[in-house]
């Protein structure tokens, strides 16, 4: 190192410009940090709460070496002078005279037990903070189900997203304090360095403040350096307006969007918003707002959001909900749109969420479907005729049709690494050749990788079962239901090969010629991919339905075991 490099390193320029850094709401700040391991110099940063009586005192130079900044606490009691009663002291220091309190917590157990740092379960319990234990992450899961980072912890480290902080301020009613240390080592002498008659110097600038100074006799800390630099300060961090904590009633009142509900003699879009309390009751009730059951229509792509993301999201017979955060009715009865009431967009949706659902809100065209008409206005019991959700309704009627008439399923129930399959199964949109090769490895995972061979083999006796010895599942499946005398086996085996021949020429391999065979088969080229999807789920679920039928005839049992 050059005597113009340690001099500097010594100004202490680089910390104090980190220190004077102003950071987003989105970013991270550093409100605990512990290094002594780096040989040209050792620093500390502590952070605390504390209360605005507080604020232009400890901003002061004479309180500047002052720790309130209570890292590592102590409870503890005892009397402040001897006339007075003894006291608890939660964080071990008089809190009516600083009223300060952690927002990271030290422990230490005498070096019978490892250190670690915890964060203040207040602010845990104010945020729902979730702890990834493998990670020693915090997580915020806000009203859209988003996952964000707001804690990352570490054993001499620890960061915290500035608007979580300040959120928390604003009903606390305190500032966030930040104690900060940085000493820096040179080998030359202050002398060489031109820093001898450099005297201490105070400054501030708002809510930072800070003192440097400069030291000949950092050899004693430091073996083989002759000089240093120290500086200390601290750095405010004020809290949000209590508008903006996003708390109970201090929170600002929610947004709502505004979606397109009819078309003028023009031709121009006529858009209002889902707020509910900007609603009418009925049609005509208020000339100027919309009835809070006037129909809403998007673009079917509206729910591809949900679909691609099936563990957070789930798409069911006129319903998507997030989880438990929410859950909203919708008319996904028709191949091309879904409509949804303009009042159960502002009830029910966030306002990110309002968002997303905009961006593919079209003009209504035509009113909703049958299905969803005489559930909703008239309260009637209605089957959808979607073939994807009479699927789905078919599926699990086989599960409960096995659990009731036989001790094992004929489906295998899918793993936790391949439900996403059941769930994101749909009609595509589109005419996508890669939307169209994943549903067919879907419905063929869900159907003929599902299969039970182990459970099948037993209803064949011992000497049958050779015969099954170079089939697979398909083929297997067809024995065992042609053995049992099952009518139409064969036209059902058949469908079950094709599917599996379209998945493993398509999307298994390099498509070509006997891809193309078998694509023309199910329509592809002359109806689309989707229309031919249409065709395919129809099939499956007329399969699904057999199979259904198989298992309450009671054929599917060893014929001693029958009644």
């Amino acid at each position: 190192m050059t005597i113009e490099s340690d001099r500097e390193q010594l100004s202490q320029a680089h910390n104090l410009e980190w220190v004077g850094q102003k950071l987003k709401a989105t970013e991270m700040v550093t409100v605990y940090r512990w290094n002594s391991e780096d040989v040209r110099g050792d620093y500390f940063i502590l952070g605390g709460l504390i209360p605005p009586k507080l604020v232009e005192e400890i901003l002061s130079g004479e309180h500047i070496s002052s720790v309130i900044e209570n890292v590592w606490p102590e409870l503890t009691a005892y009397r402040l002078d001897r006339e007075s009663p003894v006291k608890y002291f939660r964080w071990g220091v008089d809190e009516d005279m600083y009223g300060s309190e952690p927002l990271v917590i030290g422990r230490q157990f005498s070096k019978m037990k490892e250190n670690y740092i915890e964060i203040s379960e207040e602010f845990r319990l104010f945020h729902n903070l979730y702890h990834d234990r493998a990670t020693d992450t915090y997580i915020k899961i806000d009203e859209a189900g988003n996952e964000i980072t707001v804690v990352v912890a570490k054993s001499n480290e620890v960061q915290i997203r500035l608007k979580e902080i300040q959120q928390f301020l604003a009903i606390k009613e305190m500032y966030l304090s930040i104690l900060f240390e940085f000493n820096e080592y040179s080998r030359y002498t202050l002398d060489e360095l031109g820093l001898n008659d450099v005297e201490p110097e105070f400054k501030r600038d708002g809510l930072i403040c800070w003192k440097r100074g400069y030291s000949g006799e950092t050899n004693r800390y430091r073996e083989g350096f002759c000089s240093g630099s120290w500086l200390r300060g601290r750095k405010l961090i004020k809290p949000f307006p209590k508008s903006k904590s996003g708390f109970g009633d201090f929170a600002e009142e929610p947004e709502y969007v505004e979606f397109i509900v009819d078309v003028d003699e023009s031709g121009d879009e006529v858009c209002h918003t889902c707020n509910p309390y900007k609603l009418g009751d009925y049609p005509g009730e208020n000339s100027d707002a919309a009835s809070k059951y006037t129909v809403v229509h998007f673009h079917k792509q509206v729910l591809d959001k949900y679909y691609n993301e099936p563990n957070k999201y789930t798409v069911e017979d006129s319903i998507v909900r997030c989880a438990s955060l929410w859950s909203m009715q919708i008319d996904n009865h028709d191949p091309d749109k879904v409509c949804v009431f303009l009042d159960h967009l502002g009830i029910h949706l966030p306002y990110a969420e309002q968002l997303h659902w905009r961006t593919h809100n079209i003009p209504p065209e035509g009113g909703m479907s049958e299905t969803f008409y005489r559930r909703m206005v008239r309260g009637e019991w209605a089957s959808s005729d979607q073939p994807d959700i009479l699927f789905k309704q078919s599926y699990e009627q086989l599960q409960k049709a096995c659990g009731e008439r036989l001790d094992w399923q004929l489906l295998k129930p899918l793993g936790s690494e391949d439900e996403y399959r059941l769930k994101r199964l749909r009609i595509p949109v589109s005419d996508e050749q890669c939307d169209f090769d994943d549903l067919v490895q879907d419905l063929q995972t869900i159907l003929i990788e599902s299969i039970n061979v182990k459970e099948l083999k037993q209803l064949l006796p011992e000497a049958e079962r050779v015969n099954l010895k170079d089939k697979r599942s398909i083929g297997i499946l067809g024995e065992i239901l042609n053995f049992h005398s099952v009518e139409d086996a064969d036209h059902r085996v058949s469908f079950f090969q094709k599917l599996q021949t379209l998945r493993s020429k398509g999307s298994g391999h390099r498509k070509g010629s006997d891809y193309q065979k078998i694509a023309n088969y199910f329509g592809v080229d002359s109806l689309g991919q989707q229309e031919a999807f249409v065709g395919i789920l129809k099939q499956a679920l007329d399969t699904v339905d057999f199979l259904i039928s198989v298992v309450r005839s009671g054929k599917l049992r060893n014929k001693k075991d029958r009644s």
